[in-house]
């Protein structure tokens, strides 16, 4: 008779000692670390009479993380593993120490924004206020009709020309659009300033001229290159297959482009010309010399001076008056309503791509 061979009941494996770390490990040693160097520094805080450095305990709790998770990898998953951990530790602690300070940006805004983040801010102009109150509704109008001539300007400009320069633009012509656009993605901004000044006050015989149009066409000269060089980028991805198979059909070629290119690459485009009214919108040093500023508001962009709200944060920050802290409350608070305007255009293009992509029609 044969013996036969009792197996064992599985048991339960423990993947600390089956050479494999938990999926929940990286976050608990992360977590860990990052308590670990806040508590030494909250020690060191009291013992000093210091404050408590909430950024150096994130940095310095991400770089222990980096160390310990290699170590622990390698004793438990050997030395291959090791690295893979480490390199994506690092991948990981590169985030995380960019996303510092756009969240420290954030909240310090916000925090010191909210005090005058009310009613009357949005409905009342500095016309005839010193001190307490008043609000930015001028530089609010200023800014949005500024910008949206801006961008009125610029798209049609910067969508026409990059769709040459990937549709039909070849040899001497076609370069020198891309060297000139290459050229002006690094004008200064303060340079087109100047420039629109020079030109409406030789055009208009008017050496102290300041309104609103100027401003616009002074972004407009920052924006034109985003726009083609973006919008380029994104044409170029376009598979040669969608063409060739709408000429197959007989199609035109300028249809395929409006129905067939254009449609397929909506998304990246309007992405990049929400990039573009971001990149003008914030600009100072053009506006302060062809739009000037003003405590009033005004709703023509062909008839005196303008102000934005860039230029109305330097202005309240620089010029404050006998009493400060209402000068800065309303310049943190214009920065904050900047920065959601920035989130509202965000917003809208990522809506404008979902409506107007191939897939959502399908």
């Amino acid at each position: 008779m044969s013996a036969v061979t009792v197996r064992d009941a599985p048991s339960t494996v423990n993947s600390l000692t089956n050479g494999r770390l938990p999926i929940w490990a990286p976050w608990a040693m992360l977590l860990g670390s990052w308590a670990v160097i806040a508590v030494i520094f909250a020690l060191l805080a009291a013992s000093t009479g210091g404050e408590f450095n909430i950024v150096a305990t994130l940095v310095l709790g991400t770089m222990v993380f980096d160390i310990v998770i290699f170590v622990l990898a390698y004793l438990v998953e050997g030395i291959r593993q090791a690295k893979n951990r480490l390199v994506t530790s690092l991948v990981l602690s590169a985030f995380i120490v960019a996303l510092i300070p756009l969240i420290s940006l954030l909240f310090t805004v916000v925090t010191n924004g909210a005090a005058r983040f009310d009613v009357t801010f949005f409905t009342t102009s500095m016309r005839n206020v010193v001190g307490e109150g008043g609000g930015a509704l001028h530089a609010i109008v200023g800014t949005l009709l500024i910008t949206g001539m801006a961008a009125l300007i610029s798209i049609p400009v910067g969508l026409l020309t990059a769709i040459y320069l990937v549709e039909y633009g070849r040899g001497l012509l076609a370069r020198s659009i891309t060297f000139f656009v290459d050229v002006m993605t690094g004008i200064p901004s303060i340079v087109a300033g100047l420039f629109a000044f020079a030109f409406f006050s030789l055009i208009l015989s008017d050496p102290g001229i300041r309104f609103g149009f100027g401003g616009a066409i002074a972004l407009s000269l920052l924006m034109i290159p985003v726009v083609v060089r973006s919008t380029e980028e994104i044409l170029k991805i376009v598979p040669n297959e969608l063409r060739e198979a709408s000429y197959a059909l007989g199609v035109p070629k300028w249809l395929t482009i409006v129905k067939i290119v254009i449609p397929t690459s909506i998304a990246g485009i309007t992405t990049g010309v929400t990039l573009a009214i971001a990149r003008v919108i914030g600009e100072t040093a053009p506006l302060l010399i062809i739009a000037g500023f003003t405590a009033s508001t005004n709703y023509s962009l062909f008839d005196s001076r303008m102000m934005s709200l860039p230029v109305f944060v330097y202005n309240q920050y620089a010029n404050p008056g006998s009493t400060v802290q209402p000068y800065l409350d309303r310049a943190w608070a214009g920065a904050l309503t900047l920065i959601l305007i920035v989130m509202l255009l965000n917003l809208l293009a990522r809506l404008i791509a979902r409506m107007f992509s191939p897939k959502f029609g399908r």
